[in-house]
């Protein structure tokens, strides 16, 4: 079975939208703004990279980052080599780009869950709020790698949903602090 591993830059409030620059999102970009640059703070970024095997997106994320990453080759090395599944009911063949690897659309969380069964290594979740919300209340996401930042945002997409559920446990696995006020705390879902 495979680790489904949802990766973010978070608000203290839990908002996941626009850590850079997005133009119809007023605090866009929120992770660079009057927030020293440490290094440090993104090792994990690195690390997360290097384990694993394949990226997943939701359709809006893909559409943000395909234009992008492939052009990034000294920053994203591994992601834009590896397999990607892009979650979509919408998403047509035809919309992929065609310089970023191969790239598999995935019409539901049913196909998340049958991926998940597949043996092979983590797969890692960047952006796509609402995946993350749909995943986590399907019960299919494994871990939480979240980088808090020391911000109230206030209005903006959440990475959790507010469905009335069961609680969930999540075991802290990692957790550092940086002194520019930015928190990395790694969480293992308890089953």
């Amino acid at each position: 079975m495979r680790t489904l591993i949802y990766t973010a830059f978070v608000s203290v409030d839990g908002v996941v939208q626009a850590p850079g620059p997005e133009p119809d999102y007023r605090n866009g970009g929120w992770t660079f703004q009057d927030i020293e640059f440490r290094e440090e703070v993104y090792e994990l970024k690195g690390r997360e990279q290097e384990e694993a095997s394949a990226l997943m997106l939701g359709r809006v994320s893909y559409e943000a980052f395909a234009p992008v990453w492939p052009g990034m080759t000294e920053e994203f090395p591994h992601y834009n080599a590896m397999p990607k599944y892009v979650v979509s009911t919408t998403l047509r063949e035809e919309d992929l780009v065609d310089n970023w690897g191969e790239t598999t659309i995935l019409r539901s969380i049913d196909d998340v869950a049958a991926l998940r069964e597949t043996d092979g290594g983590p797969i890692s979740i960047h952006g796509s709020a609402s995946l993350a919300r749909s995943l986590g209340d399907a019960g299919l996401l494994d871990r939480y790698h979240l980088l808090v930042f020391p911000w109230v945002l206030g209005a903006g997409k959440r990475m959790w949903s507010d469905t009335d559920k069961d609680r969930q446990k999540l075991e802290l696995v990692e957790s550092k602090s940086y002194a520019n006020g930015v928190q990395k705390l790694c969480y293992q879902v308890v089953r």
